[in-house]
């Protein structure tokens, strides 16, 4: 599920930054009437449900006016159902989702085919980006040949295969097992291992919570966007725990504009929309690294129409 991109030290890529406007108030004169424009907002769909990235077309109204109507929405109704289904909270229902329907879905969207709608093809593009700034972060401070790294969330092997390609020492591992499975084979496929310092990664089927060992680096990309900040704060310290020199993280960055974005997209939700989608102020993630005496040294944005990223590079203080 690592989904999700991000970058190097400050990278920075093109952002349409549409923007809401409270309409001007008009002089008291009788004027024919005139049609409003409406206004289109993407709201951000990193690591979510491609489904939930619906266009929601807003006639110029202000914002005020529009989260008065997202008040409407109960999208909490619909994951406390969707939670009672599968027997558990955010954790059991992210798992069954990607070992279903979300598995078909992202799977595509990691892969090559042909088969996928623009938006689909946009987070493509988003998530190839973030993956090709982590290997640029990571090969900027020599080679990898040997060390040992942590794919946590690693999806299809979008970032692991290339990883080991370098020949680093890879552990994936993700919480969905038709993920890490595809992973293996999309390895298995794409490795050539019979080059010497080429071996196939380590794949493991574990969450957050439960991994263990130590590594040179752990990368976890797009995975916090599953996780609310009280819970983050204890995932991001868990994985500082695991490194022993660095620790990459992308996430969705919470700001006033990706927020109300976000919002929106609930309010027009897709039919297959599972997930909870959390977005994470970068002030609060360097606050989390902070207390366990790591700082961050590099950091950057990815952005395209539909994805959104934040990536952070941090090390030992």
């Amino acid at each position: 599920m690592a989904f999700s991109a991000s970058l190097s030290s400050p990278l920075h890529f093109h952002n349409p930054n549409p923007r809401f406007s409270p309409k001007p108030t008009k002089p008291a004169t009788v004027r024919p009437p005139t049609t409003t424009k409406p206004l289109y907002a993407i709201p951000p769909s990193v690591t979510t449900d491609v489904d939930s990235a619906t266009i929601a077309a807003i006639g110029g109204g202000s914002v005020a006016a529009l989260a008065a109507a997202l008040s409407l929405a109960d999208p909490e109704r619909r994951r406390k159902l969707q939670a009672e289904e599968v027997g558990g909270g955010d954790k059991e229902v992210v798992k069954d989702y990607f070992n279903k329907s979300g598995f078909e879905r992202w799977k595509k969207i990691y892969g090559e085919t042909d088969d996928v709608n623009r938006v689909q093809r946009d987070i493509r593009l988003g998530h190839s980006k973030t993956v090709e700034n982590v290997m640029k972060m990571l090969t900027d401070e020599g080679p990898l040949q040997g060390v040992t790294v942590c794919d946590a969330g690693c999806g299809t092997g979008c970032l692991a295969i290339p990883l080991a390609k370098e020949g680093a020492l890879v552990t994936a591992t993700d919480i969905s097992a038709a993920m890490v499975a595809e992973a293996e084979k999309q390895a298995r496929e794409q490795l050539d291992l019979g080059k010497e310092g080429i071996s196939l990664p380590k794949f493991e089927v574990s969450d957050l919570e439960s991994l263990e060992g130590k590594y040179d680096t752990v990368v976890c990309l797009d995975v916090l966007i599953h996780y609310p900040q009280s819970k983050a704060d204890g995932m991001i310290a868990h994985l500082a725990s695991l490194a022993e020199n660095r620790l990459l993280l992308s996430f969705a960055p919470k700001t006033f504009y990706y927020d109300i974005l976000k919002r929106i997209g609930e309010f027009f939700p897709g039919p297959s929309k599972a997930t909870r989608a959390y977005l994470h102020s970068e002030a609060d993630v360097e606050r989390a690294l902070e207390k366990v005496g790591w700082r961050i040294r590099k950091r950057g944005l990815t952005t395209t129409q539909f994805y959104f990223s934040r990536l952070i590079e941090a090390v030992p203080a």
